[in-house]
């Protein structure tokens, strides 16, 4: 089974005075459609999914189906717990609110052995019908779902068909398809978007095209066509904002930008996040002046 490949985007979640500014999400949302967006991502990790209630996150998945319904625009909602019994509820709730389907990160703080997460995922994967795409990024969850276990899942359920890496390994990608061609590997890491897509990925899921989701669209479109040097051309001009939207914990400094960009009306985060230093802020400012940001 395939899911949403492509460009797609790792959602901010905008709040304003405490709140979700759903009127700005839906903005949001309608924009990355305008620009040649495959897939948009509510609630991973650029959508601070760990600092949302349960009824919040589901409201997001809500709103982007919505949005997103007669469009060409799919929608991949995070559906990601440490706890398997919460994944499978919100993989459902995706499901049954017209998501086209799922990111489910591996669970996070408890460290599972390969073995708990080979039956976590398989019990998400069967509690629904849509496509289902893994999550790794063991720099946030403290553990590495090792390429055996993800090509395991792959070849056991059905509606696995692959998995958004954000090891930041090449070489895990090379690992992957040489094992398994078949599986869909999606870059997590805007920094090597390019690089992976020329080692055989579909897709990426993007934080850096929540600011620029034309350029990012281009990048990818035409690197998954085959076009390596174009792709690569765009990758290596993106290199500076790729690198300053990292330089405080994702999604501190891509919020700031849109703020600045005049994308979100606030600058609003849920502790433990903060807006970013006076100085990152400034650094914010002088690489944004390089690119231009299509607005609404």
């Amino acid at each position: 089974m395939s899911g949403p490949q492509g460009a797609m985007t790792a959602l901010v979640t905008p709040f304003k005075n405490g709140k979700l500014d759903t009127q700005t999400y839906e903005k949001l949302i309608k924009r990355q459609i305008d620009n040649s967006i495959d897939a948009v991502v509510p609630v991973g990790t650029t959508g601070e999914s760990a600092t949302l209630s349960h009824n919040e996150h589901k409201e997001c998945i809500e709103i982007a189906a919505k949005v997103c319904k007669g469009t060409k625009t799919k929608v991949l909602a995070g559906a990601g717990s440490n706890a398997t019994s919460e994944a499978v509820d919100l993989a459902k709730f995706a499901q049954s609110h017209g998501a086209d389907g799922i990111l489910s990160v591996t669970p996070y703080y408890n460290k599972p052995p390969q073995e708990g997460l080979y039956q976590h995922y398989k019990a998400i994967a069967s509690s629904v019908d849509i496509p289902v795409l893994l999550y790794n990024v063991p720099g946030r969850t403290g553990v590495d779902m090792l390429a055996e276990t993800t090509i395991r899942l792959f070849n056991d359920c059905e509606n696995i068909y692959g998995v958004k890496e954000a090891t930041g390994s090449i070489q895990r990608c090379v690992e992957l398809l040489s094992k398994e061609p078949r599986l869909a590997v999606i870059s997590g890491d805007d920094m090597i978007n390019y690089p992976l897509i020329s080692n055989g990925g579909t897709g990426v899921i993007s934080v850096t095209s929540n600011l620029l989701p034309d350029i990012i669209a281009s990048l990818t479109h035409i690197g998954v066509a085959g076009e390596f040097n174009a792709s690569k051309a765009i990758n290596d001009s993106l290199y500076d904002i790729n690198t300053v939207l990292f330089c405080e914990s994702n999604p501190i400094p891509i919020k700031a930008a849109m703020y600045i960009a005049g994308l979100i009306p606030t600058l609003e985060f849920r502790l433990p996040l903060l807006a970013p230093s006076s100085e990152n802020i400034q650094a914010i400012e002088n690489v944004l002046k390089k690119y231009d940001v299509k607005g609404f």
